[in-house]
């Protein structure tokens, strides 16, 4: 590693509670050579289905560790990989590297890097703002969404909530990351807040975590990622396949009446899977929200 690119050591990850998972790496992505990528690849390498789970702002793969092993069961396989800057991916130092065009370009080779298809998208937050833009690249890969607090990055007004979440993580270059986990879901154990603290030793390690908030569009000012949302949004308006949504109603930042308004997009999604005590890292019940996503879908 260089000066301008960190990475985590990897005695900060022993002992994660619920993650048997053992780490995989990718570091010669076309435009990313020696950028270590870490990912999640676990079930049959020629499943017929895959679940691709995109985490975001601060977390990584961990987030899912309660919805992969039902996926699995379904005899699919699943990935879930961190973006750069978060989990176990490497992390420039430099808070300017981090663009929208930087984490997008990096999915889209990662997923024709490992050829998946088939794909259920799994997203929320930051994983879905910039996950539900990449069918637009290739319609062919994806069959089914499952959207968890999230929205498409349109330049529309944000809510009181994002924005104060944009100012304190403005204000705050060394967040308290493990805390932010525990502020949603009080019980989380101390073990848990470290897995949520472990890709962070200090500051230095957080450029990508300060960043993600400054890059949400917030006005339609010409940013070519609104173009790329409004485009994505409209070829969700044509999907016609399954689409299950579920909602955290304690966020503050990408709650209730967010969703509200997300739904509009999916012409097939039903009724939402409402987690009356889900925050805005609803995955911390992701147990609940994959057994109801596969009911929903006959199992698989």
């Amino acid at each position: 590693m260089t000066d301008t690119v960190l990475r985590t050591p990897d005695e900060r990850f022993a002992n994660l509670p619920d993650w048997p998972w053992a780490p995989r790496y990718v570091d010669d992505l076309p435009g990313y050579e020696g950028l270590r990528v870490h990912y999640v690849d676990e079930g049959p390498a020629d499943a017929d289905r895959v679940f691709l789970c995109l985490h975001g702002e601060p977390s990584w793969a961990f987030l899912y560790r309660k919805m992969i092993p039902p996926f699995l069961a379904t005899g699919a396989r699943v990935v879930c990989p961190d973006f750069l800057g978060f989990g176990r991916s490497d992390k420039p130092v430099d808070d300017d590297s981090y663009t929208v065009p930087f984490h997008r370009d990096m999915l889209l080779a990662f997923i024709e890097r490992l050829d998946l298809k088939n794909i259920t998208l799994v997203v929320q937050d930051w994983g879905g703002l910039i996950g539900l833009t990449l069918p637009i690249a290739a319609p062919h890969r994806y069959a089914r969404l499952l959207v968890m607090n999230t929205g498409f990055g349109t330049g529309a007004v944000p809510s009181p909530g994002f924005m104060a979440w944009r100012q304190y993580a403005a204000s705050n270059p060394d967040m308290p990351i493990g805390a932010l986990f525990q502020r949603g879901k009080a019980d989380m154990t101390e073990a848990e807040v470290a897995a949520y603290d472990a890709p962070f030793p200090d500051a230095r390690y957080k450029a990508g975590a300060r960043r993600f908030p400054q890059l949400v569009p917030i006005a339609d000012d010409g940013d070519p990622f609104i173009a790329i949302s409004r485009a994505a949004q409209a070829w969700w308006r044509q999907f016609e396949g399954p689409v299950f949504m579920a909602v955290g109603m304690k966020d503050p930042v990408l709650g209730p009446e967010v969703m509200a308004r997300l739904r509009t997009a999916f012409p097939t999604c039903g009724e939402p899977f409402e987690v009356a005590e889900g925050g805005h890292f609803v995955q911390e019940h992701g147990d609940e929200i994959a057994a109801a996503a596969l009911a929903a879908w006959g199992g698989r």
